[in-house]
């Protein structure tokens, strides 16, 4: 069971260790900082955390020591244009970003790769660093793949990768809005996997395109990387051959709309969801926090809200802010309004741990 879960908030990083009196808050990195992500590498110890501080852009930092010290490591950048290279531009004539402007997802590499690691950016660029996050280099097979000019923002002004899945076989990324694409070669060459998807919010004839679609959240099963889970946009899909063809569930209540998703680390039949009202509210459903667990693949599903504010909350879930540690049975998620619950039973009973943090962008649990 986990000891240490780590909640990245729009004013600083909070470690909360589990004591035998329960968890609370023992370490405060970043006081009054956006920090947007955050990765425990469990290879190694080490703790890596990207912060977003406006004018004076993303920022990477790496702790050894579970985070009562930190330093800076070089963050992702994108490379200069060629000399009298014109900025490259949208179909509407809005130029794109030539710097990272939000560092969105960190991920380790697999346990043979030491000091690989992934990160996914705003405007959708994938960068991998081999040196422990010293140097970063540009995926350029994703990045010039001529689909990548086609994607779009979703709640961002411009395309992000979110989710990187990493596994024995290979990578598979997540972009919103630019579908799921997999990597076999360590990111040499790229295959989009978005069948079975689709994009209610697109003309009916572009509604299948793989290069638009916006899967919110994608998680794979540790222990059967092939077992693939996404929320979509516009409703929850699960693929059990590696994202090659997806199927969408039906039966997920009370909505079908939300952010982010859990999958059992051993078990691909269990995954959890935070549902909400999709588009113009963005907020609970019926002002009722809940967590949707299914155990059967998604063939139904179980709403649970033990512990759980039932009345006039509107609380809403980011991506990155729900995860399962590796024993399957300890989750936490936060919330926009600085709430953060745990449960050590699979999500049958939750525990409040605060309602006064920052707006929570991400929760991970962690050994370091």
């Amino acid at each position: 069971m986990s000891s240490k879960l780590f909640v990245a908030t729009r004013k600083g990083l909070f470690r909360l260790d589990r004591k035998p009196s329960g968890w609370s808050i023992a370490e405060v990195s970043f006081l009054g900082d956006n920090v947007s992500m955050l990765l425990p590498d469990r290879r190694d110890g080490s703790l890596y955390a990207a912060l977003a501080l406006g004018h004076f852009g993303v920022k990477l930092r790496r702790s050894r020591d579970a985070g009562a010290t930190w330093e800076e490591i070089t963050a992702p950048a994108y490379p200069p244009l060629p000399e009298g290279a014109e900025p490259e531009k949208t179909p509407d004539g809005r130029e794109w970003p030539q710097r990272a402007e939000l560092l969105w997802s960190l991920e380790a590499g697999r346990e043979d790769q030491p000091g690989h690691l992934w990160c996914g950016t705003i405007p959708g660029g994938l960068f991998q660093s081999k040196d422990h996050g010293q140097s970063w280099e540009l995926v350029r097979s994703l990045w010039d793949h001529p689909t990548r000019k086609g994607w779009f923002g979703g709640g961002y002004d411009w395309p992000g990768i979110h989710s990187i899945c990493v596994d024995r076989g290979g990578v598979t990324v997540g972009i919103s809005c630019g579908g799921v694409w997999r990597s076999t070669d360590d990111g040499a060459t790229w295959e989009t996997r978005t069948k079975g998807m689709y994009a209610e919010y697109m003309p009916p004839e572009r509604r299948d395109d793989p290069g638009i679609q916006d899967p919110h959240r994608l998680v794979a099963c540790a222990a059967q990387p092939d077992a693939l889970w996404t929320q979509h946009h516009n409703g929850l899909f699960r693929s059990t051959d590696g994202g090659k063809t997806w199927r969408e569930v039906t039966s997920v209540k009370p909505s079908k709309f939300g952010f982010t998703m859990a999958v059992h680390p051993r078990d691909p039949e269990t995954a959890w969801v935070v549902p909400a009202k999709k588009d113009e509210q963005r907020i609970p459903v019926d002002g009722k926090v809940v967590v949707a667990r299914t155990r059967d693949g998604g063939a139904s599903f179980t709403v649970l809200d033990k512990g759980l504010p039932q009345t006039n909350a509107f609380d809403l879930t980011y991506r990155h802010g729900l995860d399962v540690d590796s024993t399957g049975d300890v989750l936490a998620f936060g919330t926009t309004t600085g709430s953060l619950w745990i449960s050590e039973d699979g999500g049958d009973s939750w525990q409040t741990i605060s309602n006064h943090l920052p707006p929570v962008y991400a929760v991970r649990f962690g050994e370091v």
